[in-house]
């Protein structure tokens, strides 16, 4: 499965007047295309401090301790705030708890959805036509180096021009078809009710809807779109503007609803046309001297296709092959050279006092080796060869800040300590703790480094192993694809009425009826749920990637949340997004995630699949939240989870649920357990999964739960 968001090793802590608290403490996982990852923990355990860091609005008293979020080949930790802004929302979005905290209380919610998508359709044209540039680039300068023959440059510059050059004749064939056939859409949209409503004569803002029909309807004319019904459609148009002022008069509606159901039966037809290839149309009108053939659209693309391929495509595929052929063992040798030139400058780091302008000095050459490694035509980046100065830096930056903090912090523990030793000396009870010595362990910090360094030289070694197993014929495919899609991201243009109709569907998609009515209402005028989902359809408007739910029934009636929960659901499914779900009760997602990451005091203490989570939990605390967690047909009495969580100020020493835990060992008080491989699927870190561990048998409650769920073919209450 494809990943598409790996989190390695993060670790963030917040200053506070009394201390610094720990809130998340080396967490790793990777969220895959398609699927449900969710995670559950207590408030305070830092599930919510994981999401905002992934999406990058962590609070400003945050420290990002250590640690990667790799997104596209990108560390999110390490970007800039211009760079993030094209994922996050984007790429990425969020549902938060409180619909009201993303809402403005004072714009109308049409209002609301509209303005990201225009702002970002702007940028995505903008983005879109510099990552064709850029890469249409790279490609002839590679080719003019790979392909074997005395005009290869002069050839490489021609054949890429050439495809830029039918390219934008494919992208003004494709917008001129778009903007008809998205009005086509729109008008159908708009007659589905106004016919209903003429037909009673009932229809609101007459006057403003049956022009606005007519003007799309009349939009909607193209070759391709409405063709041999442009002047029957246009007489129609006209003729339902001039019967408003009857209607409106009170006259006989009869009459102007049959004209809108006949524009409404043209335009049905003409949204069920098959869409020509105006790619291989571009390149035919482009360079083909003969006129272009009348055919049948599904005829007229099989010639225009084998007309492409013949002229062009297939040795342009060909030629595409051999460039990435070439990039691919020439960066070959590229990164075994990185690989000596790492190996050679590593004892840098491995001295017992790191000396800083060397250090920042050989992180500078072994990056110019990293980099020189790059196999730049790769579609998929290596996302630890792009990280690697980044997170090699933020280490070189924490170990040198820490020379001076450590004696700082240092000084300052030792006159709080003093001065509490005094009082007690005295007799009398200090009115506080002595806050711990917040002091950063250079080894540590030079361990990280040297496992940066070699992490990178494995992936490298890897890279070069399995070269001989690429598809270089279908990495050219996918290149040309990609092409095409950045170039057809410059043409779909968002305007105001385009985004109007996009929220409109949007409202309709995550179930909000009357979409129009409440399309100009505010906030306030919808409940808790429908305020979600109002939010839910601003998220979806980029068309994220990944989407982020933090809590987001916490706020909402038991039978609100299963509809919330459901339809999250479906559009997962629709839209193969990938979701992040962020919630305190297991009970939620027992019927909706894939995967799930137990998370106790900043630690991941479990993780599984959803059946490993609900039918093998091997760790006490997941033991105690499937405990706690209601059923209908639980007959036990359910078992809360005695005392609190510990203040991550003062960190324990061991396990940090030792003390709440009924299980509890000796071991569990005085060193933190690993984590545990129980499958391929499934860790734990819990010292009762050590071999010299005694065995011990699930709770009671749990152990009927799954006798329950497994005789019931894997369904029960919880969740629903």
């Amino acid at each position: 499965m494809e990943k598409k968001l790996q989190t390695k090793n993060l670790t963030i802590s917040f200053r506070t007047d009394n201390g610094k608290v720990q809130a998340v403490r080396g967490i790793n996982f990777d969220l895959y295309k398609g699927e449900t990852l969710a995670i559950v923990g207590e408030s305070g355990s830092g599930k919510s401090v994981t999401s905002k860091a992934i999406i990058g609005i962590l609070a400003g008293n945050s420290i990002v301790e250590s640690g990667e979020i790799i997104y596209d080949g990108q560390d999110l930790l390490k970007i800039n705030e211009e760079d993030f802004h094209k994922i996050r929302g984007d790429k990425i979005a969020m549902i938060f708890q409180d619909p009201l905290s993303s809402l403005n209380p004072i714009v109308k919610i049409g209002r609301q959805l509209t303005e990201a998508m225009i702002l970002n359709g702007k940028m995505r044209q903008k983005e879109s036509r510099k990552n064709f540039n850029k890469l249409i680039a790279l490609l002839s300068r590679t080719m003019a180096i790979a392909l074997e023959r005395p005009d290869a440059e002069e050839y490489a510059k021609t054949v890429c021009a050439n495809f830029d050059k039918f390219e934008y004749k494919h992208l003004d064939l494709e917008g001129e078809y778009n903007v008809a056939h998205e009005a086509a859409d729109d008008a159908l949209y708009e007659l589905d009710s106004l016919i209903l409503e003429v037909s009673k004569n009932a229809a609101k803002d007459i006057s403003y809807r049956v022009k606005r029909v007519a003007k799309l309807a009349k939009t909607s004319v193209h070759e391709y779109v409405v063709n041999e019904n442009a002047e029957k459609i246009t007489a129609l148009a006209d003729e339902a503007v001039a019967s408003i002022g009857a209607v409106k008069k009170g006259g006989d509606p009869t009459r102007l609803a049959e004209v809108l159901t006949e524009i409404q039966s043209i335009l049905y037809a003409a949204s069920k046309k098959p869409v020509p290839n105006f790619f291989a149309m571009g390149y035919y009108l482009t360079f083909a001297t003969d006129p272009m053939p009348e055919l049948p659209v599904e005829e007229l693309n099989a010639f225009l296709r084998k007309y492409l391929d013949e002229n062009f495509m297939l040795s342009f595929i060909e030629d595409v092959t051999k460039a990435l052929r070439f990039s691919a063992y020439n960066s070959v040798k590229e990164k075994q050279e990185a690989i000596s030139a790492l190996n050679q400058l590593r004892f840098v780091f491995e001295r017992d006092a790191l000396n800083k302008q060397e250090c920042y000095n050989t992180l500078k050459a072994m990056n110019k080796e990293v980099v020189e490694g790059i196999d730049k035509l790769e579609l998929i980046k290596d996302s630890f060869a792009y990280t690697f100065y980044s997170g090699l830096k933020s280490e070189l930056d924490k170990y040198f800040a820490a020379i001076s903090k450590n004696i700082k912090e240092q000084k300052r523990y030792d006159r709080q300590q003093a001065r509490y030793d005094a009082l007690v000396a005295k007799g009398k009870e200090p009115d506080s703790k002595v806050i711990p010595a917040a002091i950063t362990r250079l080894d540590v910090v030079k361990d990280n480094i040297l496992v940066q360094i070699d992490r990178l030289v494995k992936n490298y070694e890897n890279r070069i192993a399995n070269v001989d197993k690429r598809d270089f014929a279908s990495e050219a495919v996918a290149i040309i694809d990609y092409l095409k899609a950045q170039a057809s991201g410059v043409v779909h243009k968002v305007t105001k009425s385009m985004a109007k109709n996009k929220a409109l569907r949007l409202m309709d998609e995550v179930g909000i009826a009357d979409a129009r009515l409440r399309y100009n209402q505010y906030p306030f005028q919808f409940s808790g749920g429908m305020r979600q989902r109002i939010v839910i359809a601003i998220a979806l408007a980029a068309d994220p990637d990944i989407l982020i739910c933090d809590e987001p029934t916490t706020a909402l009636d038991v039978t609100i949340q299963a509809q919330i929960l459901e339809l999250i659901n479906k559009l997962k499914a629709e839209r193969n997004l990938s979701v992040i779900f962020i919630t305190h009760d297991l009970g939620v997602v027992a019927n909706m995630a894939d995967r799930i990451a137990v998370m106790y005091a900043g630690k991941i203490v479990e993780q599984g699949t959803s059946e490993d989570i609900f039918y093998d939990p091997r760790h006490p605390y997941t033991w105690a939240l499937l405990s706690s967690m209601p059923d209908l047909d639980t007959k036990e009495k359910l078992e809360a989870i005695p005392g609190t969580p510990p203040n991550m100020i003062y960190p324990p020493k061991g396990d940090a649920f030792a003390a709440r835990n009924k299980y509890a060992l000796k071991i569990d008080f005085e060193e933190q357990p690993p984590m545990f491989e129980i499958s391929e699927t499934h860790s734990a870190a819990t010292w009762l999964l050590h071999p010299d561990a005694p065995k011990l048998e699930l709770p009671k409650i749990i152990k009927d739960r799954i006798e329950r769920m497994t005789r019931n073919g894997g369904s029960d209450n919880d969740g629903e």
